[in-house]
């Protein structure tokens, strides 16, 4: 049966691969014809049938049926004969080599964020006897099943991320499955091909390394710093030692709150998103002490969203962190520039996704979406047709301006067949400024005159897109590798007409949602679980039993807008 793999190996090499498949190319290799060779043998006949028995016995469309499906491809292309089982002299089944590596591997799947009763299954126990053919057939396909499940969990994560909610927007990964088992079997180090897939991402990297030592933090955490009355500068307070501490200052017994610990608070603050005022209230001191511990399953579910995210983010990208109402520009994995966001309430939530930055938008129109319309402008309009006027907006029929006042409204009931666009101006609810990556949610960055929500600690108060405390800012740091647009000449535009303007180069941006951030120190800093994404995905990675909680309800918004 070695003989018969080694030979298979090499016949495959020189008919498909005239370079080696690497790990790194098996997610973006696609098969372009399937090829199904006939059963030569008494096992390869029962592999064939056990195979296609799977394929048609499952419901097409099941994660079930793709994996018989990727099976059947698989074995077909090579005579049905087996990859992972060898004989020995005296007639008796074992393991190949590079079996052997990946059971290893399933074994220790914990220290990944996975299960390892996923992999190591009850149908791969040894055959009693090596003459079954039907036993070892059995054995052989669930193995090969067995290492696609890890692979793609390793890859792309366990739970598809629509299933936790259709927020998450996020188009699985995927794998070239036979590709990647014929590189597994042929190998010498399968554990360092399917290190190989899992992501690279720093953030990641760190996640996976606190994981590791969660016991052992959990027990070296530093003693909490407790609440007390809120400390502003000049007042006195025995925790002061203990603040000096936490921020890396020259230890001092004082117990006041002086103007060198004020300004050291604010830099903390800065860096943490919170108002920059130096007054060390409840917020301050939690974050200080870590915000709330983080959780084995925290860790494991940040862990799995990372698996979700691209596996090249963009040398140049932004990101915006929904959890953390924050939004940065990365240049080769550094932050060189962040500000604060405002992002969808929990009954409007942003949509968590990838896209690419393509339009500029200088003195917007705001097209008010429908649902809008109908739940706030429309009632507004039939108590008092002056309000669309007061509000600086349009209301159009078939592309039409029309006056609220030639409406027949008692004509007109419930129905409210009109389109209302916001016109540029000071009250825009876009602000002077949008930045557009055009997709199905229609969903954007922008300005916005309401500026006091910036305030605020939570910050989920949007009706879905993404406002942008410091917009002309972002916009100079956005246009960073543009030779014709700068803050200066988008500035000069400001007026009463829309103007576009298409940046030379895409910029990825990722909408995104991590409950868990590692600092440059390697702590983790947590952040609420606003839309209640965490505890569903807890959920159903099989991490907690409980029912997922409500998510954070902030107050509501009086100013309407995107």
């Amino acid at each position: 049966m070695n003989k018969i793999l080694v030979c298979f190996l090499a016949a495959f090499a020189a008919a498909n691969a005239p370079f080696p498949i690497m790990a790194q190319d098996v997610a973006s290799i696609t098969p372009t014809r399937i090829v199904i060779a006939p059963a030569q043998s008494v096992l390869a006949r029962t592999i064939k049938a056990s195979l296609s028995a799977a394929y048609s016995g499952t419901g097409a469309g099941s994660a079930a049926y793709a994996e018989a499906q990727k099976l059947y491809f698989l074995y077909g292309e090579r005579h049905f004969e087996p990859i992972w089982l060898s004989e020995t002299a005296d007639g008796q089944v074992q393991f190949s080599p590079a079996a052997q590596q990946i059971l290893d591997l399933f074994a220790k799947a914990e220290s990944e964020g996975l299960n390892p009763a996923d992999y190591l299954t009850p149908d791969l126990q040894i055959p009693a006897t090596g003459s079954d053919p039907v036993a070892m057939a059995a054995l052989e396909t669930a193995f090969s099943a067995a290492t696609l499940r890890y692979a793609s969990h390793i890859y792309t994560g366990r739970v598809a991320p629509r299933s936790i909610d259709p927020n998450l927007d996020i188009e699985p990964k995927t794998l070239d499955a036979a590709a990647l088992l014929v590189e597994l079997a042929g190998s010498k180090d399968p554990a360092k091909v399917l290190a190989k897939l899992e992501p690279t991402h720093p953030e990641f990297l760190a996640l996976k390394a606190a994981l590791a030592n969660f016991n052992g933090s959990a027990v070296d955490r530093p003693t909490p710093i407790p609440p007390g009355a809120l400390l502003k500068a000049g007042m006195s307070d025995e925790r002061l030692p203990q603040i000096r501490e936490r921020l890396g200052l020259v230890a001092d017994a004082s117990l006041v709150y002086d103007e060198g610990v004020v300004q050291a608070v604010k830099d903390f603050q800065q860096g943490l998103g919170l108002e920059p005022d130096g007054v060390a209230g409840p917020a301050t001191v939690a974050a200080l002490n870590g915000g709330a511990p983080a959780r084995r399953e925290d860790i494991i579910a940040n862990m799995e969203r990372w698996r979700w995210m691209p596996r090249d983010l963009g040398a140049f990208n932004v990101f915006v962190n929904i959890p953390e109402f924050r939004l940065s520009i990365n240049r080769n994995g550094a932050e060189t520039y962040t500000t604060r966001v405002v992002v969808g309430a929990v009954k409007n939530q942003t949509p968590i996704f990838s896209d690419s930055i393509r339009h500029i938008v200088v003195n917007p129109y705001w097209n008010v979406p429908a649902s809008i319309v109908k739940g706030e402008i429309a009632p507004k309009t039939w108590q008092n047709p002056g309000y669309i006027d007061s509000q600086n907006m349009d209301l159009i029929y078939n592309g039409d301006v029309v006056s609220p006042w030639q409406v027949n409204w008692s004509a007109v009931g419930d129905s409210f067949p009109f389109k209302v666009r916001q016109r540029p101006g000071p009250g825009n609810a876009l602000g002077q400024i949008k930045f557009l990556f055009p997709n199905k949610h229609d969903v954007y960055l922008h300005d916005t005159p309401s500026k006091a929500l910036f305030s605020r600690s939570q910050r989920a108060l949007s009706h879905g897109c993404i406002r942008v405390q410091n917009p002309m800012e972002f916009a100079d740091a956005l246009m960073a590798n543009e030779t014709k647009i700068s803050r200066a000449s988008l500035e000069a535009m400001f007026g009463s007409s829309e103007r576009w303007v298409n940046p030379d180069h895409q910029i990825p941006v990722h909408l995104v949602y991590f409950t868990l951030r590692p600092g440059a120190d390697g702590s983790l800093r947590s952040f609420a679980d606003v839309y209640g994404h965490d505890a569903k995905l807890i959920q159903a990675l099989g991490l907690s039993s409980a029912a997922a909680p409500e998510p954070i309800v902030a107050e509501a918004v009086a100013v309407p807008g995107p």
